[in-house]
């Protein structure tokens, strides 16, 4: 009698809590909201591309109201680094995930239930269709997506793979003209590895490098981001070799697992760097800090961040679903928010190259950290979003947490009965 009613009052407060996540959900703001400071916001059109948690990826431009004014939402595709070229059209990266019958089969040999396509796309604007694109298939998603892509000024354009661990350039006729390998640069018996060391190479479909950006330079050199190494370099386009680097390999107070660096005509370097929830702008010389922004109290992962003409600092802070600028006083002037999981973003008033802005020593660094719980409980809240729907945030969480345990102890109890024959 006493287990009939201990499992009563289970099945009574699961009930309750289950009752309690629907009306969460209900409650829950699941849609896009923006606001700006009557003063502060630099003038023009927004471009975001969003990764997304699933493969609903996107590509938006909003204008001054940010009102959503053009969009690109492929099928079954994450979508990440995006710029607008001269002639007004999108060029973006986009990697799609296809079902076996679509794939080669030398591509299913470590996921026979998947491959990828990884694109990059020039979109007209007005109809969206593609007029130019280059694509090759990889072996799975995860960490293989296509990250970044910049189109030169001869109409080249830069590309960097994170499942093969290069980066390369291809003509318009779609030759490669120019390809940069990690191993013969940063793999065993290399200088780079000599005097900074380096994860080591497992091979196969591992993700070594995930190396993430790549950017032409004013002296002609290739910046690339070598995310697990922790380090931004300089390559000399003709030698293929290391010119310079930032930061050092597992060195994560200067840099741990950082996106899209953005090199200023200061010779600073301004960098999401995303574990250590920050944007930090660095001596490119020294690694001295310059200028920092961020903090878990302030920033979740940024992937993106832009200095703009007037000083202010453009910034994708990816796991709390938002872009955010911030004025030179670090005051937040605009933000735009419930974007799932941005990956970057661009004024397009301001042109893709044009690096002349504000240097950070003119700026007011700011950081707000918070303690280990709270850090560690965020932390799981944005990994749920993987799995969970995107409205389920910490409280919804606990409460489904809640439910789990109940069904539980609801099912042991069960378990118990009958193998007590009650």
């Amino acid at each position: 009698m006493e287990r009939r009613r201990r499992m009563r009052y289970l099945a009574w407060v699961a009930l309750l809590l289950g009752l309690a996540l629907g009306a969460q959900g209900l409650a829950a703001n699941q849609g896009v909201s923006a606001t700006s400071a009557d003063e502060g916001k630099y003038d023009g059109h927004t471009l975001i591309s969003v990764q997304s948690y699933g493969l609903d990826g996107k590509l938006l431009e909003l204008n001054e109201n940010d009102e959503v004014v053009w969009r690109y939402d492929p099928p079954n595709s994450r979508v990440f680094d995006a710029e607008q070229l001269d002639n007004g059209n999108f060029l973006v990266a986009v990697t799609t995930k296809l079902p076996p019958a679509k794939c080669p089969a030398d591509q299913l040999v470590v996921e026979s239930d998947q491959c990828i396509e990884a694109k990059v796309l020039e979109l007209d604007y007005e109809t969206k269709n593609v007029v130019w694109n280059y694509s090759w298939y990889d072996e799975k998603i995860t960490h293989h997506e296509v990250h970044d892509v910049d189109r030169l000024e001869n109409g080249n354009t830069a590309v960097v793979d994170m499942g093969n661990d290069r980066a390369f350039v291809v003509n318009e006729s779609g030759g490669i003209v120019w390809e940069w390998q990690a191993e013969n640069h940063l793999g065993e018996g290399t200088a780079f590895r000599e005097r900074y060391g380096g994860p080591p190479n497992h091979g196969g479909e591992t993700d070594w490098t995930h190396v993430n950006d790549i950017d032409k330079l004013e002296n002609g050199n290739f910046q690339l981001s070598i995310r697990n190494f922790d380090v931004v370099i300089e390559v000399d386009p003709e030698t293929k070799n290391i010119t310079n680097v930032v930061g050092a390999p597992g060195k994560t107070e200067v840099l741990d697992h950082q996106h899209n660096p953005y090199k200023l005509r200061n010779g600073t370097v301004l960098v999401a760097d995303s574990e250590n929830d920050r944007v930090v702008e660095l001596n490119a010389t020294t690694d001295e800090v310059v200028w920092q922004y961020g903090g878990r109290g302030l920033l979740h992962w940024p992937r993106d961040a832009d200095r703009l003409p007037n000083g202010n600092t453009l910034i994708v802070d990816t796991f709390n679903n938002r872009v955010v600028e911030i004025s030179p006083r670090g005051e937040v002037v605009w933000k735009y928010e419930g974007v799932q999981m941005p990956y970057t973003a661009d004024r397009l008033s301001v042109p893709e190259e044009d690096h002349e802005t504000v240097p950070g020593t003119e700026l007011r660094s700011r950081y707000s950290g918070v303690n280990s719980l709270q850090s560690t409980l965020e932390q799981a809240e944005a990994y749920a979003a993987f799995v969970f729907p995107a409205w389920m945030k910490l409280p919804e969480l606990l409460t489904l947490a809640g439910i789990a345990v109940c069904a539980l102890l609801f099912v042991l109890d069960l378990g118990v009965a009958a193998v007590r024959g009650e």
